[in-house]
Order: structure tokens, then C-alpha cells, then sequence
């Protein structure tokens, strides 16, 4: 991408009126999204989207322009020179987003007949399936990065994921089982799973509301830990007063049971990368340690105003998008007891095997979240499953709380959300006991 291009030239224009740094983003992006609906493939597009990022830094401010055009580098360099001023000039905004025809995007059979596979298998588990829905994308990123202190790299990143969503529904009552996966998949298995949960879902009794204790199981992933803590240490919230986490490094902030990790360098991981997107190595960064905070999630710019070193967490959806503190892969680590004690601990409370969406408020991590597989535990022991439980409560006050944590782990997928931009991110957490929460029920 940076052929033909004379970079040196282009970072100095942008810099002629000053500037702390100037910095180069290529990307090159390309993508298959394959949806099957209705028994048949709904629709199949492949293309490519390409283009450069410049973004010159001054006094911590931010000015930020991109194109798809190499030959406008140099208008987008000059039209930043001499920023002052936090802004994003959005230049040449259109991109090369190329739909191939499905005539010619349908030569890819094997991911076809996977998709296919998935969806057959879900439709004949049971006459109470009124919908079967998957989507599988396949995306190949390629960026480049140079910077005005002398940075030169490049990355590559491949992320296949593919998502089964079954509906069942009776007499009225209608649930939705879904089952995700990254990298190689077992389409059977995960049609077996999506239709298991939305199934049993819709023969379970709604579920009880008010205190109870709740054990969550190592294979819901780590998303409530992702949502209700790990937004909160991204620093450019921190820092900006948005997170319950403000000016608390070096407090205790959680049980001295748990330990919070994000780790960029984890292999076969969806949020794993080489270099984030200001050219910094990946790390594993230790957040939280036997419940004291300890790090941020930094970019180039939050550590600096903070006196820190980056975290290689400056991530981009695309060159479109100037670098913020973002997650990676965010682990609650191993504990020592054993999972099944913690439900055998229980003798009356709530068990949630996987988690669902929620929100968190940054600012006082209070948050909510579905459980959408749930089962009541009785006198130790895992019962009946349970629908429409929520789980409410407060980040900071949850992680104080927690009281054991198991010596499994398991892991989730997601593409994380902030500021209008979309990454891929993983989350992990073993088996954990929180002794009081609020549950949401009908």
C-alpha cells in the first residue's frame, strides 16, 4: 500500500506548521459475508475496502483524515497541517466496498456447504423451530504503519466466524438460542447447541427475582467481566472521568481472589494481533492482581497524558478511524476451587450457564445483563432451567464480592462496540460465586 507513495514527504507536510507526530495508516480489507435464511442462502458478498489514515498529533489534540485515493495523500496531509484543535476532517469518504456478484462469490462451496450443513441440522431437531438463521464472515485485514519518529510496520489479521441463531416457539411463547464460534467450526454442533438452548428455554418456568446468590459457569465467557470492568479501565475513560475507576491505581478494587488480565498475544484468539493499529506490539497486560488495580488499557496519547507506557491497545475499526483504548482478549484468571463446590456451596440461588447482551453505565458501573441460559440451584445441586432472569448489580461492588473462583476457564467471542467503532475481542472467566445479587425475573 505504501508503493509508489513518498511517505518521508507526506509526514513532513503534515507536520510543516507543527505537530508532535504525524502518522500513516494503510489498510487493505478484504470480506465474504454469507447469510442463510429460510432454508436457502439469503445472500453472499465479497469485496474489498482499502485505504490510508493520516493523523497528525499536537499538545494531545487530534486531527485525523482519511481517503481511499493514494493520489489525495498529500491534499489530506496538507488540509491537517497546523491542527489546534480536537477534530476529524472526514476526506474522500466514499470507499471500495466491491460486491462480487453471488454467481461468482458461490465458488467458495466449502464455506457454503458448512453454512448449509448448520442450518439443516438445526431445522431437524424439532417440529417448534420457526426460524434458522446463519451468518458466517470471512475477513483478511492488511495494514501498514508509518509514523514521523520513524515506525515502520506492518500486520496481518484473518477472522472467520460464523453465528447460528435458532427461534422456537409455542402456544405464544417464543425463544432464541444462539451459538458462535471463531476460527474452525463444527456446524453440527453448534446448530446442536443454538437449538438445545432456544428449546429449553421455551419449556422453562419464568425465573424467580430478587437476592440471591448466582454462580456463574465458566462457559458463559467472560462477558459480563468484559461490559462491567474491563470498559471501565480502558484509559481514555479513566481519564476523562467516565469510568468508576478513576484516580483508583494501586486500590483495592476487587476480592484478592481475582486477577484481571488483557493479553493481545494469546494465539488462535479473536482479539489477538501482532501490532495494534499505532504500530505497538501486543501485550499481556495485568489490570487488576489480587484485586488491586494496577494498569490502564492505554493508546499512544492516554499514556502519555497519563505518564504511562502504552499497552499496545490503540485499535481502529478501520484507516476511517482515528485509535482509541480498546480490549483485546480480557481474562479473569484461574482460581483454585473446585466448580462444582461452588454450586454445591448453594442452597438456593441461581446458576447461569451463558450470558446474554447488557448494558453498563462507565461513570458508576452499574449494569444489567440477560442470562440467556439459566438454571435454579436447589440444596446444592444445578435444577430446572429458568427464563428471563437478569442479572443486576454494580461492577466495582460485584468484583468485591466475588468469593470463589473456580479452576476452569472458558472463553467468548464478541465485536465490541465504542464510539461508533466495531473490534473483534475475546473474554475468558473461570466458574465464579458472587454470595448476593439482584436477579430481574418475570
Amino acid at each position: 500500500m505504501f508503493k509508489n507513495i513518498d511517505v518521508e514527504k507526506v509526514l513532513k507536510t503534515a507536520l510543516s506548521s507543527g505537530g508532535d507526530l504525524a502518522e500513516i495508516f494503510a489498510e487493505r480489507t478484504t470480506t465474504t459475508a454469507i447469510s442463510h435464511e429460510d432454508k436457502k442462502v439469503e445472500r453472499v458478498v465479497s469485496g474489498i475496502d482499502a485505504g490510508y489514515g493520516i493523523r497528525v498529533i499536537k499538545d494531545g489534540h487530534t486531527s485525523y483524515g482519511y481517503t481511499n485515493d493514494a493520489a489525495e495523500l498529500m491534499n489530506v496531509a496538507v488540509s491537517l497541517r497546523g491542527a489546534t484543535t480536537p477534530k476529524q476532517s472526514l476526506l474522500s469518504s466514499c470507499a471500495h466496498e466491491i460486491a462480487t456478484p453471488p454467481s461468482v462469490a458461490r465458488n467458495d462451496e466449502s464455506s457454503i456447504q458448512l453454512i448449509a450443513r448448520a442450518a439443516n441440522a438445526a431445522w431437524s431437531k424439532d417440529p417448534k423451530i420457526v426460524q434458522v438463521q446463519v451468518n458466517f464472515r470471512d475477513t483478511n485485514r492488511k495494514i501498514w504503519i508509518a509514523n514521523s519518529e520513524g515506525l515502520s510496520v506492518q500486520d496481518e489479521k484473518k477472522d472467520r466466524i460464523m453465528i447460528v441463531i435458532v427461534i422456537a416457539s409455542k402456544d405464544g411463547v417464543t425463544q432464541t438460542g444462539m451459538e458462535p464460534a471463531f476460527g474452525d467450526f463444527d456446524p453440527e454442533r453448534m446448530a446442536d447447541a443454538a437449538s438445545r438452548r432456544a428449546l429449553l428455554m421455551l419449556g422453562a418456568k419464568h425465573a424467580p427475582k430478587g437476592l440471591m446468590p448466582v454462580v456463574i459457569s465458566s462457559s458463559a465467557g467472560g462477558t459480563m467481566m468484559h461490559e462491567a470492568v474491563g470498559h471501565g479501565l480502558e484509559a481514555d475513560l479513566a481519564g476523562q472521568g467516565l469510568s468508576v475507576f478513576k484516580d483508583k491505581m494501586g486500590e483495592q478494587v476487587a476480592s484478592w481472589i481475582v486477577t484481571v488480565v488483557d493479553d493481545g498475544t494469546m494465539e488462535g484468539m479473536r482479539g489477538s494481533f501482532r501490532y495494534d493499529d499505532e504500530g505497538n506490539p501486543s501485550q499481556r497486560t495485568v489490570l487488576i492482581e489480587n484485586g488491586i488495580l494496577k494498569a490502564y488499557l492505554q493508546s499512544n496519547i492516554t499514556a502519555k497524558r497519563m505518564g504511562m507506557k502504552p499497552t499496545g491497545n490503540g485499535r481502529r475499526e478501520s484507516y476511517r478511524n482515528r485509535p482509541i483504548p480498546r480490549m483485546a482478549n480480557t481474562i479473569v484468571t484461574k482460581g483454585n476451587d473446585d466448580p462444582e463446590k461452588l454450586v454445591a456451596s448453594v442452597s438456593k440461588g441461581l446458576f447461569v450457564r451463558k450470558m446474554g447482551g447488557g448494558q453498563v453505565n462507565t461513570i458508576n458501573g452499574d449494569f444489567v445483563f440477560e442470562a440467556q441460559e439459566a438454571y435454579l440451584i436447589e440444596n446444592g445441586k444445578v435444577g430446572e432451567p429458568v427464563r428471563g432472569a437478569t442479572l443486576i448489580g454494580n461492577g466495582p461492588k460485584v468484583l468485591m464480592e466475588i468469593d470463589m473462583v473456580g479452576s476452569d476457564i472458558g472463553y467468548g467471542i464478541g465485536t465490541c462496540g465504542k464510539e461508533g467503532q466495531g473490534v473483534p475481542v475475546s473474554h475468558g472467566m473461570p466458574t465464579i460465586r458472587i454470595p448476593s445479587m439482584t436477579i430481574g425475573g418475570a
